[in-house]
């Protein structure tokens, strides 16, 4: 009986950890002297500041835009939604909230990986700074790291476009689910924002609650594309970049300026910079370590003295 059950869970964990690597773009095994490089930078810089982009997400089942092969712009036709069509149009905010209410169940209980806990161990052991994340997903806090600046957002917290109403977004769900008690299909594929794609007919009759302050209109939290993310915010960057003594980039092809722009922050102060991605990025050519490897082969290896005892 026992024999059983354990291949059943061995079985289930097998099929659960395949679900979560299939948005992994294929790469190349990392190198052990690569590892070694990453960690005397580290041990070098003991003030590292750490950018994370969708690219640590994959191997938590969170698929990002632009991977060949297994990003959603290879799976689907549908581009992200833009802040100005979100602001200006009814149908836009019903299509995005029915997704994400659809979505948000499975996006929510997502959970770190091993370069998450990596991370706030290093954060721990005073090895890194803080962690500027480019995600919305929240991992970085469920895995325990406390100093996290959220470029973009988060899609944990949902806000109204014309007053400071907030509201928590699982708080919201709950409302959402009050609301439209017939909405019960299944996601087809998660965006990296907890958005999915559903057929046109089920959206039609999605309800949606106006601020309960100022009838306004309600978003997520979050720095669409289009948006400009908030001066302070940018500020605040800034500040970190110009108190570390140089930047780890991870999983990040930094396309999107605001992650690039820390780059440069970086390289205008004349810090080193460490890039560990799968494929080329825009920064490859400011890089003084570039690693081509997945984070979760890299990351939980550094500083990892147990397997240093056992050999």
């Amino acid at each position: 009986m026992r024999v059983g059950s354990l291949l059943r869970f061995r079985s289930t964990a097998l099929r659960s950890s395949s679900a979560r690597q299939q948005y992994v773009p294929q790469h190349n095994p990392a190198v052990v002297d690569d590892i070694k490089r990453l960690e005397d930078f580290l041990l070098s810089k003991p003030n590292v500041l750490v950018l994370t982009g969708a690219g640590i997400s994959t191997e938590s089942g969170i698929p990002d835009y632009r991977s060949k092969g297994v990003g959603l712009y290879a799976r689907s036709n549908h581009k992200p939604v833009q802040h100005m069509e979100f602001v200006k149009s009814s149908a836009v905010r019903k299509r995005y909230w029915a997704r994400n209410f659809v979505g948000w169940p499975t996006f929510s209980v997502t959970q770190p990986n091993a370069t998450h806990h990596a991370l706030a161990r290093f954060e721990r052991e005073e090895r890194v700074q803080a962690v500027v994340t480019q995600n919305v997903d929240r991992l970085h806090t469920k895995a325990g790291s406390r100093n996290v600046m959220e470029v973009h957002g988060s899609g944990f917290v949902v806000k109204c476009l014309s007053c400071e109403y907030r509201i928590d977004r699982h708080e919201f769900q709950s409302i959402l689910a009050s609301l439209n008690p017939a909405f019960k299909d299944a996601p087809d594929m998660i965006r990296p924002d907890g958005d999915v794609e559903i057929p046109a007919e089920y959206i039609d009759n999605f309800h949606i609650p106006a601020c309960p302050q100022c009838d306004g209109d309600l978003k997520p939290e979050i720095v669409f594309f289009g948006d400009s993310v908030p001066r302070a915010r940018l500020d605040k960057i800034a500040e970190m970049v110009y108190n570390s003594d140089g930047l780890l980039v991870l999983g990040s092809s930094l396309l999107v300026f605001s992650g690039y722009r820390i780059v440069l922050q970086t390289k205008d102060l004349k810090l080193p910079v460490a890039i560990v991605n799968i494929g080329d990025t825009r920064a490859d050519h400011l890089a003084d370590i570039k690693i081509s490897a997945k984070c979760g082969d890299v990351i939980p290896k550094l500083f990892d003295f147990r397997s240093t005892k056992s050999s």
